[in-house]
């Protein structure tokens, strides 16, 4: 069993990925502001334990033959101005102490010279930052003074826990200013997919045109890849429509003639039961040459919708022509046909051949479907719209029937046993939607039978 994937967004993917970079350099940021803010502190402590020993050695001197030293008040007082951390100190003379903290350890020599010494070890249950200063003293004899200046970390574990934190406030300031800035880039890269996708999501089912919206270079194999398909979409449907048409064309002339025949050969007939065959037979003819032609007619509506010769039309003479050419086929049923022209004043834009077929064919439903010895009225209600009515008293649609009407070659279930193509709304409903207007399908308020409404904008 295949599952459906869900499908998958461009814009989301690139703002994950873009947000998943940000994520990353952030983290690259906070740990190298880190490291880097912590080696600046220890360095700055470094600097003042070196100062303040220097500060203590300097302060060594000889009184009467005998080593003496007094601690300078600044040597201690600049490290606790740093912070609360406690401070020890141990003075050596040739190896033994001459003042401060005996057990003190000195951070072990890491190669020769005179230069500060400096580590980091436990001591009484602190970890202490340590330095060392080597000074030489000349009396009776050379002497070696060690003095070892160390400092508890406290004061340097709560600058690092500032440093953190800080450091993390501005890396998620980062992350979040990085991602609201990758979601706005990707929104701003993709502005041109958008738009092409709206220029075509905007026009109607038959629009055929090459897409010639403005596309970045990227999409440019995309546009020509969607009008290369829009054209042999174009070709198909052309030639499909081109084959309904010489078909309708070539059945209708044959039917015409085998009607004319059967006619002749009716006349000729003398019994009652060849009479009403070739009855039957006429009028399969009828049916099959009307259906031919409401196929001729669907292919000219869906062929003259994209590229619409529109002009002033005269709904009232519209109406009129239309009662004048189906006319003879209402008598022939003893159909009354009553127009219902209460203003003349209503002009419509539109294309003269396409409205005419729909308002024909509104009015031939209604006289296939009305029984004998009825009335059919045709109505022009004027009004914000123009809208042009054709009621009957024939059998109507059932309710369950209405919304799929419309649709091509579907017919009313309470009509099977009249033969029909199931085309005649289809057209005045294109023919309605090409004009922006829409076919309204509704009982007849003044009686049994149905009501068919053609709207359209006025001019």
């Amino acid at each position: 069993m295949t599952v459906a994937r869900a499908p998958s967004s461009i814009r989301r993917r690139l703002v994950v990925q873009l947000a998943l970079v940000a994520a990353l350099l952030s983290v690259v940021f906070f740990l190298a502001l880190r490291v880097v803010a912590e080696r600046a502190t220890e360095a700055t402590q470094d600097n003042i334990l070196a100062a303040s020993a220097t500060s203590i050695a300097d302060a060594v001197y000889t009184d009467a033959g005998v080593v003496r030293v007094e601690i300078p008040y600044s040597a201690l007082s600049m490290l606790g101005t740093v912070s609360e951390d406690r401070v020890f100190y141990h003075v050596i003379l040739d190896g033994e102490t001459l003042t401060g903290y005996e057990d003190l350890p000195v951070p072990e020599a890491r190669g020769a010279g005179r230069d500060p010494r400096f580590a980091t070890y436990l001591y009484r249950g602190d970890t202490v930052r340590a330095v060392v200063v080597q000074r030489a003293l000349n009396v009776d004899r050379p002497h070696r003074v060690d003095v070892v200046v160390a400092q508890t970390r406290r004061g340097l574990a709560a600058i690092s826990s500032r440093i953190t934190t800080t450091a993390t406030a501005i890396g998620v300031v980062f992350f979040l200013a990085a991602t609201a800035l990758s979601t706005f880039a990707a929104q701003n890269a993709l502005a041109p997919l958008s738009r092409l996708t709206e220029a075509v999501r905007r026009r109607g089912p038959r629009d055929l045109r090459p897409v010639t919206a403005e596309t970045p270079t990227e999409l440019t194999p995309l546009v020509g890849g969607l009008n290369g398909f829009i054209a042999r979409l174009r070709s198909a449907l052309t030639r499909s429509e081109d084959l309904i048409v010489e078909a309708a064309h070539r059945v209708r002339t044959p039917l015409a003639t085998v009607r004319t025949q059967a006619e002749m050969v009716h006349l000729q007939m003398e019994k009652p039961e060849n009479r009403a065959a070739l009855r039957q037979m006429i009028r399969a003819v009828d049916e099959s040459s009307r259906s031919a032609g409401q196929l001729l007619d669907h292919a000219m509506v869906t062929l003259r919708s994209d590229q619409l010769e529109t002009e002033e039309i005269d709904p009232v003479e519209l109406l009129r022509d239309a009662v004048d050419r189906l006319s003879p086929t209402a008598d022939l049923k003893d159909i009354v046909i009553t127009l219902d022209l209460s203003t003349t004043e209503l002009r419509v834009q539109g294309d003269t051949i396409l409205l005419q077929n729909a308002v024909r064919n509104m009015l031939d439903n209604a006289i296939k479907y009305s029984p004998a010895d009825t009335e059919i009225t045709v109505r022009l209600v004027p009004g914000v719209l123009c809208r042009l009515e054709v009621s009957d008293q024939g059998r109507g649609f059932l309710a369950e029937d209405v919304a799929r009407m419309p649709e091509r070659f579907s017919r009313g279930s309470n009509v099977e046993d009249v033969v029909g193509s199931g085309l005649g709304l289809t057209i005045v409903r294109d023919v309605a939607e090409a004009h922006g207007g829409s076919l309204e399908i509704t009982p007849n308020m003044e009686g049994p039978g149905a009501c068919v409404t053609l709207v359209l904008p006025c001019s």
